[in-house]
């Protein structure tokens, strides 16, 4: 039975301090869903004996077929904290909203729009195989969105049954296990938000079984050895883990493994912590009945006659769950160690803002003070479609103000820039605010700042995520998500049925809603392209796009292409000259390669269009050498205005040049979406102004006359800097055993892939290889691989970065030639590459 009701999650709504937002996060088959029932259960919504197999979170029917989390779910859950877990509360009642997130990379998307909405993130690793590629990803999203994380170290039931590891073996493994962790979180650290160090002297590590439902922290053994040896609880604690060895023999504690006699002594973990769970494990698993009757009553443990005749293995998960129940456990390390929404807020409300962070700024200091008074500030971070075939609720959360049914409000799409008309929609109405329970919802009256929310009614206006304010004036809308992934792999998709056209292309507009990755958009030719993550996603993607936003009309699906990026690698052999179609203006200039350091540092701001201009001088003069003066003439970036390509003005007494600009701008978004070779988008290219002769009269030297000609000058300065084509590589994680690993070289040596590594994770028979493979290879990549090794290698692939593919496009037979000539046909151009001549100009 659910023991509570939504009046007393709604009366909980309005005092911060005893809410805690946060998201379950991990590398897939690591345990999060199985976890999460743990904590389902103790709030009455599933059987405690449940817990661990129902997997409530999972909630889309191919999400159960699979046994992988696909969308993040999140619900909301009432707790009554007891003294026995934590003494001295003021409160003892909390609201919970947890997310459960996947954990496999094509959905990782689903992750970033998780942790923007929560303040605190449970990072769940297998023990067996400790940290993987995915949970650094995780981790490292969640520590740049300003996310504290607590670990829960999982599956300990397989170390003691499955590998049989002695208990110090067990501790060694968790030792390394939280190492990693650290790393990481060193790596990423913020120092805004103090020492983030997890370790479970303080807390902040639990370990135990999320599928038998028990864990433990060090806390639970200190407080019951304490009062058993009448210690204090805060030195049992550190004396619970590290190098801490108890001596039985002279009742003492010691620092090192040798006692003063010269005898072995054991670890003050293993002695304490696991022994009395290895003693039950064996006992209940060989059937001594006798011993486990003793240690029950010990134990103060009570079964029913129907729990003790189960089969073993259940009969364990009961006393386990009696013993070190796992809600008990994470309860206790949520409320204690994570963030309340105020807390939190306090911290990361300038990396959300993105105005100026000012003290009297009402919206950021509304963010910041987590202010229900404030004006109202609602972050939608993803779209979830509901049973209502077509119509979606808003989920986000309110990070200022008081969101209320029927409430007018104003909303900033992601594309919205401040002070601009577009993508922004004023005085529309919120039909209804919804908790979100799982798969089901609740509809509330109002909620307030600090919790996450379900919106109905704004679907229309929102394509995947965006900021809503109630106030009249317009503030700074919130950053938008950054993404671990990009959309690599596209599929061309067409109605079979011409009839259904109007339904794929209304399927489209929905597809787009509900995922936070998927692009979907509209060639030149007229194709209708889906572009995802991987394999995996796409599959996903198309499924729901025939099956819920199509009513099953039938599609007809390409086979997956890559897009690739076109740059140059050297400067321009000659200087180039084109000439405008009145012959009156002349523009010479020279293409340059930019460093891929340099293209990344653009991606993400440090160089880019937003960041200051003299700061950003300084930085390219800095760190790429630059001209400090040329740098202070970046005219634009491209595509979009921001991508990784720059045009510089390094002319020398040229007048008027500023009446150019806008000409120049638009020819290079024009140029930069569509390069010369096969019309991608180009990467890493800068052209420089060299000089420019115009014609006296303002009115022949318009945008008429300019544009074609700069676009036309732009492609010879790309083919005079010896072009290359670059392709999207995945960096490809395999776990497998040893004996499986010439399959593997053998498999990734056909499709063009570079090993990087392996490694083997000590105490275990598991190896993990490190590799690179570009993406065009991927596709059947996974079921190769397992034909190739019988089944034992598990491969996640993550989009890394661009590299030049192999060889000249331009040189005729090359496999970089036939790809080129091939993009150009599916892409219905004019089967050969331009040359020169169509560019350049005589002097």
């Amino acid at each position: 039975m659910v023991n509570f009701t939504v009046e007393e999650v709604r009366a909980l709504m309005d005092s911060s301090d005893q809410i805690r937002n946060m998201s379950v996060i991990a590398h897939v088959d690591h345990g999060k869903s199985t976890l999460s029932d743990s904590l389902v259960g103790a709030a009455g919504i599933i059987k405690m004996e449940d817990a661990g197999d129902k997997r409530l979170m999972d909630t889309r029917a191919d999400e159960i077929a699979r046994g992988i989390t696909i969308k993040s779910t999140a619900i909301s859950m009432h707790y009554h904290v007891g003294a026995d877990l934590i003494e001295n509360l003021v409160n003892r009642d909390f609201l919970i909203n947890l997310i459960d997130s996947p954990g496999h990379v094509d959905f990782s998307s689903e992750v970033t729009a998780a942790l923007r909405v929560t303040d605190g993130a449970l990072v769940v690793v297998d023990c067996v195989e400790g940290v993987c590629v995915q949970t650094e990803t995780v981790l490292r999203q969640a520590l740049t969105e300003r996310i504290r994380p607590v670990v829960f170290i999982n599956k300990v039931d397989r170390a003691i049954l499955e590998l049989q590891l002695d208990p110090e073996e067990a501790y060694q493994g968790f030792v390394k296990t939280l190492q990693n962790v650290n790393v990481v979180i060193a790596t990423y650290n913020d120092p805004c938000m103090g020492d983030l160090q997890v370790s479970p002297e303080k807390g902040t590590v639990a370990i135990g079984s999320g599928l038998q439902a028990w864990a433990f922290s060090l806390v639970r053994f200190a407080r019951m050895y304490a009062a058993k040896f009448g210690a204090d609880e805060s030195k049992m604690m550190e004396r619970l883990w590290g190098d801490s060895f108890f001596d039985a023999k002279n009742k003492k504690w010691i620092r090192q493994e040798i006692n003063a006699d010269g005898e072995r002594v054991r670890r003050a973990f293993c002695q304490f912590c696991l022994d009395p769970i290895y003693q039950i494990f064996d006992a209940v698993m060989t059937e001594k009945k006798e011993k486990v009757e003793k240690m029950l009553k010990g134990l103060n443990i009570t079964l029913t006659a129907e729990e003790r005749e189960q089969v073993p293995k259940k009969l364990l998960k009961t006393i386990m769950m009696k013993f070190l129940p796992a809600a008990d456990t994470l309860l206790q390390m949520i409320v204690n160690h994570l963030p309340s929404p105020k807390k939190a807020q306090a911290y990361r409300a300038e990396m959300l803002y993105s105005g100026e962070p000012k003290e009297d700024d009402k919206y950021f200091m509304g963010i910041k003070n987590c202010d229900q008074t404030a004006p109202l500030i609602v972050y939608i971070s993803k779209m979830v479609p509901t049973a209502d075939k077509g119509r979606f609720f808003a989920f986000g959360r309110i990070f200022a103000g008081k969101v209320r049914s029927g409430q007018k409000v104003r909303i900033m799409g992601n594309n919205y820039v401040y002070g601009k008309k577009q993508d922004v929609y004023d005085d529309k109405p919120v039909q209804r605010t919804v908790l979100m329970m799982g798969r089901y919802q609740e509809a509330v009256e109002d909620m307030p700042c600090g919790n996450v929310c379900g919106l109905v009614g704004v679907d229309k206006y929102i394509v995947k995520s965006a900021t809503i304010t109630d106030d009249g004036e317009t503030p700074y809308p919130l950053r938008d998500m950054k993404y671990s992934v990009s959309p690599v792999v596209r599929v061309a998709v067409e109605a079979k049925n011409p009839a259904d056209l109007p339904k794929l292309v209304e399927g489209l507009k929905r597809l787009a809603k509900s995922d936070p990755l998927v692009v979907c958009s509209i060639e030149e030719s007229g194709e209708h392209i889906v572009a995802g993550a991987g394999e995996l996603h796409l599959e996903i993607c198309l499924k729901d796009l025939q099956d819920d936003f199509m009513n099953g009309a039938p599609l007809k699906i390409s086979e997956p292409v890559v897009s690739f990026r076109e740059t140059v690698t050297q400067v321009s052999s000659i200087q180039c000259l084109s000439k405008s179609a009145n012959k009156h203006n002349r523009l010479f200039c020279k293409g340059a390669p930019l460093t891929e350091e340099l293209s990344l540092d653009i991606e993400e701001g440090k160089a880019g269009a937003d960041a200051d201009p003299k700061l950003r001088a300084r930085f390219l003069a800095d760190t790429y050498e630059w001209d400090v003066a040329e740098a202070r003439k970046i005219w634009c970036y491209g595509p979009d205005g921001r991508g990784p390509n720059v045009i510089v003005d390094v002319t020398k007494g040229v007048q008027n040049m500023n009446e150019m600009k806008d000409s120049f701008v638009a020819a290079w978004q024009w140029a930069t979406k569509e390069g010369v070779l096969c019309d991608e988008n180009m990467r890493g290219v800068r052209i420089n102004i060299e000089d420019m002769t115009m014609h006296a009269d303002a009115i022949h030297r318009g945008g008429g006359q300019i544009i074609p000609t700069a676009r036309r000058v732009f492609y010879a300065c790309c083919l005079t800097a010896q072009p290359r084509l670059l392709e999207p590589m995945f960096n490809v994680d395999i776990q497998t055993v040893e004996h499986a690993m010439g399959g593997i070289y053998g498999v990734l040596t056909r499709r063009r892939g570079i090993i990087v590594g392996e490694e083997n994770r000590p105490g275990t028979p598991i190896y993990n290889v490190k590799a690179f493979l570009p993406v065009a290879e991927s596709f059947g990549f996974t079921a190769d691989l397992r034909a190739g090794t019988g089944g034992q290698a598990f491969p996640q692939c993550v989009f890394d970065h661009w590299q030049q593919f192999p060889g000249d496009p331009l040189e005729p037979k090359t496999l970089a030639n036939t790809t080129t000539l091939n993009v150009r046909t599916r892409k219905a151009l004019k089967p050969d590459i331009p040359g020169l001549d169509q560019f350049l100009d005589k002097l």
